[in-house]
């Protein structure tokens, strides 16, 4: 990882004094351990502050919208599905952006990270690779890297970045593709234990909308919930409301959500918004055979139509 982070900030520097590009934006070690942050470089000195490391979880895709100065973006392979995403809806102009590509193996979840050393005090964290090992005051404590990292990255199979300019570490083995486990099991269940799982995970719903302001995807102007004339839903906290927050927000992006779970890690009440984000991925993977983001020549899938297109939903029951 020290490797990567040196290799970064040459690339950086390099781009930052030819004046190339304006911006770089990548990550800087964050104030606690097993903690970074977005990081914005405009000088060849502040180059200096990059690093990169297993908790570089944030998508910087959100920081590149409608930009006119020239930027260069230091990205894993979610990041740029949301940026080729992006790209296709006119809101990043691909002359001005340098995609610094990073292959990625999984970031860090901090929740199991925590649940791990029983919630205690992480004083410092050492990442060698394949463990990390964990200390505070009165243990230490190794654990496996692949126990730690976020559900999401462990069904990742876009860890190499679909397109960049400048590629920095060796690609990660290619996986399978996503079946969707989660969802067929949920699918499985029962309406009315689907309907009370959903209304359980709404309930815990603060209405802070971390969840829409972390993704990239999430761009309108003014939001649908923000509305006042009409009011689309009540200002409160009910459970039914949060639901038609969320199942709207899901369909909003549903054919351009890239499954990176920045909504998620974003969550600070843990609620489970991944059963509706995945659901709409899984049903437009195969009713349309699309998937957000893997490349900038195929028309998103709800921009198009053919006369082949599936049309149940017209359809009487």
């Amino acid at each position: 990882m020290q490797n990567l982070s040196s290799l970064i900030q040459d690339a950086a520097k390099k781009l930052l004094e030819e004046k190339k590009v304006d911006l770089v934006i990548g990550f800087e070690q964050g104030s606690l351990p097993l903690r970074s942050t977005p990081y914005f470089a405009r000088t060849p000195e502040e180059a200096g502050n990059l690093i990169w490391n297993s908790t570089c979880e944030n998508n910087l895709a959100n920081y590149l919208r409608k930009r006119s100065d020239k930027v260069a973006v230091v990205a894993k392979g979610c990041d740029v599905r949301s940026i080729v995403a992006l790209i296709k809806e006119n809101q990043i102009n691909k002359d001005n952006l340098y995609i610094i590509g990073i292959p990625c193996s999984g970031m860090i979840d901090q929740n199991k990270v925590n649940a791990a050393v029983e919630e205690k005090d992480i004083v410092e964290a050492i990442d060698n690779g394949e463990q990390i090992v964990i200390k505070g005051a009165g243990y230490e404590k190794t654990v496996a890297k692949a126990d730690v990292i976020h559900d999401f990255c462990a069904g990742c199979k876009y860890g190499n970045p679909v397109i960049y300019d400048e590629l920095i570490g060796e690609k990660v083995p290619e996986k399978s593709g996503d079946d969707y486990a989660d969802i067929v099991e949920f699918e499985a269940k029962p309406a009315a234990e689907r309907q009370a799982y959903l209304a359980a995970e709404m309930s815990k719903c603060i209405r802070c909308y971390a969840c829409r302001n972390a993704c990239p995807m999430c761009y309108c102007t003014e939001c649908f919930v923000d509305c006042s004339t009409p009011e689309w839903i009540s200002k409160s906290i009910d459970t039914g409301d949060n639901l038609i927050f969320h199942a709207v927000r899901a369909l909003h992006t549903a054919g351009r959500c890239v499954d990176c779970g920045a909504c998620v890690r974003a969550c600070p009440m843990g609620v489970d918004i991944s059963k509706l984000t995945r659901k709409l991925a899984k049903d437009v993977k195969q009713l349309f055979n699309y998937e957000a983001g893997v490349n900038l020549e195929d028309k998103p899938a709800l921009s198009t139509f053919t006369p082949d297109d599936p049309e149940t939903f017209l359809v009487k029951e």
